[in-house]
């Protein structure tokens, strides 16, 4: 199942790709509107949805009642004029984009790994870390089929998932965004 935990290791275990944060500064305009209509809608989302309503209503100086009251437009409208998010709020608005806009993407990708899914929904409870030459083999099936910046925003997001299961996609190209890749 695609979820989210985000430890906050020592730096230097951090994976060497962006952070869920600037992961969500790097999104097009039309993407963070999709996550960010797909994440109120995330019933798995009640935690960072509360921190959410929380900066909305400090930002605009209306009662918590009054931003839950909101339709999604608008409090998504409120969201993107976030000038910062934490890392919990971008990384579980970059899960729920994933859910809603890009499940055929991210069957194609276990299906490369030959790891049973629903609709891109990881069946099993427990995942065998698949091997590095597993990965890099399903990272360049994706990179083939998808355009470059959905997946490398998909790899990175597995990344900042859960390290011990896809830590090892932060070194391949297709999870760099092209602007580090091209360097």
């Amino acid at each position: 199942m695609l979820t989210y935990r985000f430890d906050m290791a020592d730096p230097a275990e951090l994976p060497d790709i962006p952070r869920p944060s600037q992961l969500w500064k790097q999104l097009s305009a039309e993407k963070k509107r999709q996550a960010a209509d797909a994440f109120w809608e995330d019933e798995n989302a009640t935690n960072e949805q509360a921190e959410a309503v929380n900066l909305i209503a400090q930002r605009i100086k209306f009662r918590l009642k009054s931003v839950l009251a909101m339709p999604v437009e608008k409090k998504s409208h409120y969201l993107l004029t976030m000038p910062a998010v934490s890392e919990m709020l971008a990384a579980r608005m970059l899960v729920a984009y994933h859910l809603q806009h890009q499940r055929g993407m991210m069957g194609a990708f276990l299906d490369a790994l030959g790891i049973k899914h629903e609709e891109g929904i990881i069946a099993e409870e427990e995942v065998k870390p698949p091997t590095e030459d597993a990965l890099k083999q399903a990272a360049a099936t994706l990179a083939s089929s998808y355009p470059a910046d959905d997946v490398s925003l998909y790899l990175s997001t597995l990344v900042w998932q859960d390290p011990d299961t896809w830590g090892a996609l932060a070194d391949l190209p297709e999870t760099k965004p092209r602007e580090i890749t091209n360097r």
